[in-house]
């Protein structure tokens, strides 16, 4: 506990309103009282494990979550950061990185998407903000890789954004990431919006540069 300690001092002293919690419940508790901008999250707690923790904080609310992990493995981070996380921090680490990681994350919460609602078709609409789609009226969650990578589609919709664009939108922290990063994610997220995903009518592949958002044609 005594880097939670630290780590408590440090950002306060840098201005950040802090509520730090020793366990994953404690966590949960916290974050329904307090409802923080980002989540700072140790992966090695007592009692509920982190992934557990990310897991059950996302179902509460959409909220950055910045992972702290001693694990170093390119396959931890990308699944993580899949799955949970907006960032990835591995230790031993500086906390200077750490504080302007903090600080990248909150400012892209001032880059989403503003509308509350994209609307792509009778059967899809998107919404961004709560990391939702909402496919022929059932409501399906999205991750934060597909949120962020959808985000980026959205702002050019109906234009093809370079794949290298999204593989800098969607893993800048990971190391070694390439387009079949942006390709897997690209099947799940058509396995989900998409009425037949092998024949897409809203995501859209421009071959050799990138991918189209369109709304349905009528």
């Amino acid at each position: 506990m005594r880097l939670l300690a630290q780590l408590t001092d440090r950002l306060e002293r840098d201005g950040f309103d802090v509520q730090p919690a020793r366990s994953g419940n404690e966590a949960l508790t916290r974050f329904r009282t307090f409802g923080p901008d980002v989540v700072v999250l140790d992966l090695m707690m007592p009692g509920m494990d982190g992934e557990e923790t990310a897991e059950r904080l996302l179902r509460l609310g959409d909220v950055p979550i910045i992972v702290l992990s001693a694990i170093t493995a390119s396959e931890s981070k990308v699944r993580f950061i899949e799955r949970y996380a907006e960032d990835y921090i591995t230790k031993p680490f500086d906390y200077a990185e750490l504080r302007a990681r903090i600080k990248r994350v909150a400012h892209r919460l001032g880059e989403r998407v503003r509308d509350r609602e994209l609307r792509l078709g009778p059967d899809l609409t998107l919404v961004l903000q709560r990391r939702e789609a909402w496919v022929n009226g059932r409501r399906v969650p999205l991750s934060p890789i597909e949120s962020r990578l959808l985000g980026a589609l959205t702002k050019d919709l109906g234009r093809v954004v370079r794949t290298e664009q999204l593989i800098a939108r969607g893993w800048s922290e990971v190391d070694a990431a390439d387009e079949s990063f942006v390709w897997v994610s690209v099947r799940r997220l058509r396995q989900k919006i998409e009425p037949d995903p092998d024949h897409p009518r809203y995501l859209l592949t421009e071959r050799g540069v990138g991918y189209r958002l369109v709304p349905a044609v009528p």
